[in-house]
């Protein structure tokens, strides 16, 4: 039973961290477009930069195996070097993780 859950958290974390990577580029784009004054009628609005992420809440929920743990904040140190997370978001996750 541990293992099918920690199968199907893992498979959640990383199907987040695609979607949150999705979105992340979809924004940049939008505002490179934006930049430009050349966007595309059919490619949507950008989203606000301070939008929190629902995915990044829900990679970082409190968990108390340790091997989930490190997986975890492997996770949240790949979307903070990719720029999807700033260090003060990064941070908090990393407390919430930690149990701090």
């Amino acid at each position: 039973m541990a293992r099918l859950l920690r199968t199907a958290a893992r498979t959640a974390a990383v199907a987040g961290t695609a979607i949150a990577v999705s979105n992340r580029v979809s924004r940049r784009q939008a505002g490179r477009w934006a930049d430009q004054g050349a966007q595309p009628a059919s490619a949507p609005p950008a989203e606000p930069a301070q939008a929190p992420s629902p995915v990044a809440a829900s990679v970082a929920a409190p968990v108390t195996d340790m091997d989930s743990q490190i997986e975890q904040l492997k996770q949240l140190s790949g979307l903070r070097d990719q720029g999807v997370l700033t260090e003060a978001e990064f941070a908090a996750q990393k407390a919430k993780v930690l149990g701090l």
